[in-house]
């Protein structure tokens, strides 16, 4: 009975393990099962056939539940299967659906970031992409100060925030990069801007007539103007005026035309909006002063060609327009005064070298080219407002300069005409000839026109070339006046001035000269005193000359009269000192020929041959002085016999020679008797009574008391008002008595007065102590 319940005990252990088990294994992941069915086999032998038949009937209870529940369902299972069938194609479209939506969300999306990144690329300029610096710095300061603070969170907006500074210092840095450029670019753009603005310069200075009839014009404004349209009315209005159909159809350029000046606006924008504008200002003033340091510099052979100061200026001139330009297209890159420093350095500098370059030239048309030059250079630049005074007053300084070339210029033409001369008086054969001088030079004189042809003009050919050659002189001089802005008054006076030096000092020392060359005998040299005799009478010509040109009445009272009178009197008397001097020398020549023999016993009985030429000489010399002013061929004529005289004089007295004999006295006597009878011929017409023969006067009271040997009237009329023997002076005679005592020793000279009377010699004796006496008294008493 026990054993049986353990049994039955046992037994319902087994059923409710099993049981726990089949619920195990319906509720478990079949990979757990493992385990759970391991522990069926653990229990009782046997154990596991009782799960099996308990697992087998659990297996035909379930089939049996599904069976029942499939026949329950089994209607509904087909419709649902045939439900299904039809759904499908449904769900297949409703599947494509949810993606397109997916592509299209994902599209927009993309297109979003595109417009987002192409947006925000407007904001960053590109390398080659200037114009936009400006609106992108815009932007910027928009993105930063706007739209960035609102989406601050998102990472993309920090980068672009840290990104914005280095954006801006690149800009400032690309742009500065583009001034540079531009800097280099009107640098080397100014000389045809300079060129542009100096050629309508001297366009205006042509029809600007035509500008004033012009009422809708108005003033004249500047042609190398900001409004090109101006520039275009007046350039049609040349064109008009000059009949010139070509020009009319040249543009008149303005310096935009000829340079992009957009950098130097935006760098200044760009400087302006990043709160830098000071900096940019210091460096663009700082930068244009270098260049026109360097402008300012001239090429070393600058005053060799009209080129090299025309290029001078074209650059100068471009540099200020430029300048120019800027001032009114900027607002306050550069100021007013800022130019105005820059000018007035400039000037200093150019007066500077334009005095030091125009000194090299000696050239007078290069330096009427440069004074054009100058003169247009100013104009141009007065028209920007720019004050060229300084500039005038500095063409006057070269004025002078000028002058000055033209008078070295001259020097040459006067040295040629004056060389080429042949100093004798005009032949003309005909009227046509006669009239072809006069239309040269203003000669008139009655007696020679009456006379029949052939006849001559008493001037030499040199007197109406040198007539010619003033007037040319004072047209090149009017030259460099015009355009100078000043009154014909003032003109007047600097054509009198010029022409003054040039007669005074140019024409005056080439005749000096003249008259001292060795070649310009006494012939020429009369002829030169005739012709500046009848320049002297052309001066008055000269002075209507300069009044025709001038319209300047001679009568006013600042007019400067002409020197020239002065000038041919002064060379006149040098002309006349000259032929003094000539005169004189031809006789020391002759002189020179003389040969006495002092101890000659008795004369030749005629005079000596050197005389005899001296006085023929004298004689032709005289009859060529015919044509000479009066005074002056009587002047020569005194002059030569005294000096004839003297020479004499000199001769009986020289201290080398110590011996003469009465013999030579005589001899010597003989040629002073032709020397008085060639005065009393008259050489010269004009003189008084017997004025010629005195020059001889001392030579002949001393010869006379000798050869009469009248010692005892000398001696007691001495010192008497009416003394026979006046002009010998006792010096004089005891000097010829003591060479003749000498002689008395060793020749014969004395032998007649010893024959006569032994006592004689002791008269001479007497006599030599008498004159020493007289001598003596002279000295103690002058």
């Amino acid at each position: 009975h026990h054993s049986s319940n353990m049994a039955e005990s046992e037994t319902l252990e087994s059923v409710t393990e099993h049981e726990r088990i089949l619920q195990e294994i319906e509720s478990t992941d079949t990979a757990c099962v493992g385990p759970t069915l391991r522990s069926v086999y653990d229990d009782q032998p046997n154990a596991h056939k009782r799960f099996m038949e308990k697992l087998d009937a659990r297996i035909r209870n379930h089939d049996r539940e599904i069976e029942k529940m499939c026949n329950f369902h089994h209607q509904g299972f087909v419709d649902a299967i045939t439900e299904l069938l039809k759904v499908r194609a449904d769900a297949e479209k409703l599947m494509v659906t949810a993606q397109m939506e997916e592509v299209i969300r994902c599209r927009v999306q993309q297109r979003n970031m595109v417009t987002t990144v192409e947006k925000l690329q407007l904001c960053i300029p590109g390398e080659d992409d200037a114009t936009t610096y400006y609106a992108a710095l815009k932007t910027m300061e928009q993105l930063q100060n706007i739209y960035i603070p609102r989406v601050s969170q998102y990472r993309f907006c920090q980068i672009m925030a840290e990104n914005l500074p280095k954006l801006r210092e690149e800009i400032k840095e690309i742009s500065m990069s583009d001034l540079k450029d531009f800097l280099e670019s009107i640098r080397k753009h100014s000389d045809k801007i300079g060129q542009t603005a100096m050629k309508q310069a001297q366009q205006h200075r042509t029809f600007n007539s035509a500008v004033q009839k012009q009422a809708s014009v108005g003033l004249a404004k500047p042609l190398y103007s900001l409004d090109s349209r101006i520039g275009i009315r007046q350039n049609e209005l040349a064109a008009e005026e000059r009949g010139d159909e070509d020009d009319a159809d040249d543009e008149v350029l303005t310096a935009p035309d000829l340079v992009d000046f957009s950098p130097v606006y935006r760098c200044l924008h760009i400087y302006s909006v990043l709160g830098d504008r000071e900096t940019f200002e210091n460096y663009y003033r700082k930068q244009r002063k270098k260049q026109a340091r360097l402008v300012l510099q001239p090429q070393s052979s600058m005053h060799e060609t009209v080129e090299g100061y025309r290029k001078y200026f074209n650059q100068i001139v471009g540099f200020f327009v430029v300048e120019d330009h800027i001032l009114h297209a900027t607002q306050g890159l550069v100021t007013r005064a800022f130019t105005d420093e820059l000018w007035n350095m400039a000037l200093s500098k150019i007066i500077a070298v334009l005095r030091t370059h125009s000194s090299y030239c000696n050239d007078p048309d290069l330096v009427l080219e440069l004074k054009n030059l100058i003169v247009i250079f100013a104009d141009t630049l007065q028209v920007y407002g720019f004050p060229v005074n300084r500039l005038f007053d500095l063409l006057f300084e070269i004025r002078d300069q000028y002058n000055e070339t033209l008078l070295k210029k001259w020097a040459l033409v006067f040295r040629d005409i004056f060389e080429q001369d042949n100093y004798s008086p005009i032949p003309v054969e005909s009227e046509e000839e006669y009239k072809s001088v006069i239309s040269r030079f203003p000669f008139h004189d009655a007696e020679i026109e009456k006379q029949p042809f052939p006849k001559k003009l008493p001037m030499s050919q040199s007197v109406p070339q040198i007539y010619t050659q003033v007037k040319e002189f004072i047209y090149a001089s009017l030259k460099f006046s015009e355009s100078l802005h000043r009154s014909s008054t003032e003109i007047d006076d600097m054509l009198r001035k010029s022409t003054n030096l040039l007669l005074t000092r140019t024409l005056s020392s080439c005749l000096q000269n003249l008259i001292k060359k060795p070649h310009i005998g006494l012939t020429e040299l009369v002829q030169i005193i005739i012709n500046t005799t009848h320049l002297e009478q052309a001066c008055r010509y000269l002075e209507d000359f300069i009044t025709n040109i001038t319209n300047v009445s001679p009568e006013t009272i600042h007019t400067t009269r002409l020197y020239g009178l002065s000038t041919f009197k002064d060379a006149r008397h040098a002309a006349e000192g000259e032929i003094y001097t000539k005169l004189n020398q031809k006789i020391d020549e002759f002189i020179q020929l003389a040969d006495y023999e002092w101890s000659m016993s008795e004369s030749d009985g005629r005079a000596s041959g050197y005389l005899m030429d001296l006085i023929n000489f004298l004689r032709s010399t005289f009859q060529v002085f015919t044509h000479l002013p009066g005074k002056v061929a009587q002047t020569a004529c005194m002059s030569a016999c005294k000096h004839l005289s003297t020479s004499l004089m000199q001769m009986l007295l020289d201290n080398e020679l110590k011996q003469i004999s009465m013999g030579a006295i005589q001899q010597f006597n003989l040629d002073v008797i032709q020397c008085e009878l060639f005065a009393s011929s008259e050489p010269v017409p004009g003189f008084q009574g017997d004025t010629l023969q005195l020059a001889f006067i001392d030579l002949r009271q001393l010869l006379d008391l000798f050869m009469v040997w009248d010692w005892s009237t000398y001696l007691a009329d001495y010192g008497q008002p009416n003394s026979k023997y006046l002009r010998v002076n006792p010096s004089t005679a005891l000097a010829l008595l003591e060479k003749m005592k000498d002689t008395s020793k060793k020749n014969n000279i004395f032998s007649q007065f010893r024959k006569n009377d032994r006592d004689k010699q002791k008269l001479i004796e007497t006599v030599v102590k008498q004159l020493r006496s007289l001598v003596n008294g002279m000295s103690q008493h002058p």
